[in-house]
């Protein structure tokens, strides 16, 4: 006969999260602390002895992944560390799947790791300052956790818990305003006086722009002639074999010698004896210009010699580097042909990395010529104004900037409005929010903010280099932001101080010297499979 199992009652649902939200507004600290607890044990408790091997004998891992200032940094459940792993596991438990596990896990252990690493190293700056959380203040801090509903200590709450996890408390709300109080002291150091009233005022100003820019890259190809026609030295056309020796110059010379004689082929002599990048083609160097045994190791006078060899002529044996080379004339050298494309195109790379300031200055004049053009057209039309919503001046119909533009045969292109915005920092309006790849190195660029907002409207800005574009702007209008914008900036820096100041302070101790960072070496020796 079988077993009758007795069945058990159904679970109602609801009243179990009833009786949950009844628990929680009764005691909403200790709920909260409880649950708290909770992940802590189950992560300490359960996930880690899961996946970290026991030793020997079933005896604990030590899970320690370096020290600070000589104070390990280990695993510890209830510990900074195991709090910080859980709270960021929690975090991002929603994005782990078995594909990514292994990496999450290491970036979730990583990050918590690093937390241990700087609360660590905070602790230990305070202390050697001298400093000490008034008791006062812990004891404040641990209060409000035994607070009732009416925000008021609860003493029966706080007999409810036992004197080694308010030890446990009490410990960590020390260590917490201690951390606190660095924080905040280091932060306020970092804020000068009147800091955020001038940031604001930074945003007040905004502007609107049109704009024109010159690429360097179009440099037409009649001005790239016109270079080589002016340095005929430099384009002359060589093609060269090379033998190189690393052991001695006596050694060049006999090889040398054997090719003389008649005893090797300058070909066979290049694959048995040359140690340079050219040995398995026998030594040939392909067809190269002058300029560009400059990067070979050879002198003026030297390359002068190499362009003057005839047909079949060998060179004498040069010093270069570690070693000593020969050279054999495949050609007499001769005249660059700049109707050869691939000629001219080396000439090209030429002048862009030697010889950019002259294409600078050719579009820089050009730039000038769009500015005048701008400026004359502009002296003989009639402007026609109108307001915007926000009661702002604004111009109607095109200018003559618009007219310089299309007679250069260039693309306008537009952005703002815009503050000044050194840095492209967040909480400021931002260059890299406008589709203008003509500014992407601008907001860094001293001159190009200085250009913007000291050019009168509707008036060609003095031409600027920016990355490989020779840039003219023409600032169209000039408004103030709005009180409540402003008053956004000045919240949004005062976060973002905060954030910084934290970033900077976590780089400073994940550098310091004082850090023994053992984590790689912990890490896959306990967790990664």
């Amino acid at each position: 006969m079988a077993n009758k199992v007795k069945k058990q009652p159904a679970v109602d649902e609801n009243s179990s999260k009833s009786e949950l939200i009844r628990r929680f507004k009764a005691q909403p600290f200790i709920f909260i602390g409880t649950i708290v607890i909770l992940i802590i044990v189950i992560v300490a408790f359960v996930f880690v002895p899961a996946i970290v091997p026991s030793a020997g004998g079933g005896a604990s891992v030590d899970l320690n992944f370096g020290s600070y200032d000589k104070i390990p940094i280990n695993y510890v459940p209830g510990n900074y560390f195991s709090q910080m792993y859980a709270l960021i596991e929690s975090n991002q438990r929603s994005s782990i799947n078995e594909n990514n596990s292994q990496f999450m896990g290491y970036q979730i252990w990583r990050q918590a790791f690093e937390e241990a690493v700087v609360h660590t190293a905070i602790l230990q700056e305070m202390k050697k300052a001298g400093y000490t959380t008034p008791k006062e203040t812990v004891d404040l801090e641990v209060a409000r956790q035994f607070q009732d509903e009416n925000g008021r200590f609860s003493a029966a709450r706080y007999r409810q818990v036992d004197n080694s996890t308010r030890m446990t408390m009490w410990r960590q709300a020390q260590e917490q305003l201690t951390q606190n109080r660095y924080l905040m002291d280091i932060e306020e150091l970092s804020r000068a006086p009147g800091e955020v009233t001038f940031i604001a005022n930074m945003a007040a100003r905004q502007r609107r722009f049109d704009g024109a820019a010159f690429s360097v890259t179009a440099y037409p190809e009649q001005e790239i002639i016109a270079y080589a026609a002016e340095n005929p030295a430099l384009f002359r056309t060589l093609h060269l074999s090379r033998i190189t020796i690393n052991a001695s110059e006596r050694e060049a010379q006999q090889v040398l010698g054997s090719i003389k004689n008649g005893t090797s082929t300058f070909e066979d002599a290049a694959r048995t004896h040359s140690q340079d990048g050219y040995a398995e083609q026998g030594g040939d160097m392909g067809i190269k210009m002058a300029y560009e045994f400059s990067s070979e190791g050879l002198d003026a006078g030297q390359q002068e010699q190499l362009a003057g060899l005839s047909r079949g002529e060998f060179s004498e044996i040069y010093k270069l580097g570690s070693g000593w080379a020969f050279f054999r004339a495949e050609d007499s050298a001769y005249a660059v042909d700049t109707g050869d494309q691939t000629a001219l195109g080396k000439i090209r790379s030429y002048v862009m990395d030697f010889a950019k300031g002259r294409i600078e200055d050719y579009y820089f004049k050009e730039a000038e010529d769009l500015a005048r053009i701008a400026v004359e057209i502009e002296q003989n039309q009639t402007p026609v104004w109108s307001e915007d919503e926000n009661g702002n001046r604004v111009r109607i119909g095109s200018t003559g900037f618009d007219e310089a533009v299309y007679q250069k045969r260039l693309q306008k292109f537009s952005f703002g409005p815009v503050s000044v915005n050194y840095g492209d920092v967040e909480f400021l309006p931002r260059l890299s929010s406008f589709s203008a790849a003509e500014l992407a190195s601008a907001a860094s660029n001293d001159n190009f903010w200085i250009t913007a907002f000291s050019t009168p409207l509707y008036t060609p800005s003095k031409p600027m280099v920016l990355g490989n574009n020779i840039v003219i702007l023409y600032p169209l209008e000039e408004s103030t932001a709005k009180e409540e914008d402003l008053e956004m900036v000045k919240t949004y820096y005062s976060y973002a101080l905060s954030y910084f100041t934290e970033q900077s302070i976590h780089s400073f101790f994940l550098k310091s010297e004082k850090l023994e960072d053992r984590f790689i070496d912990t890490f896959f020796k306990y967790f990664w499979n």
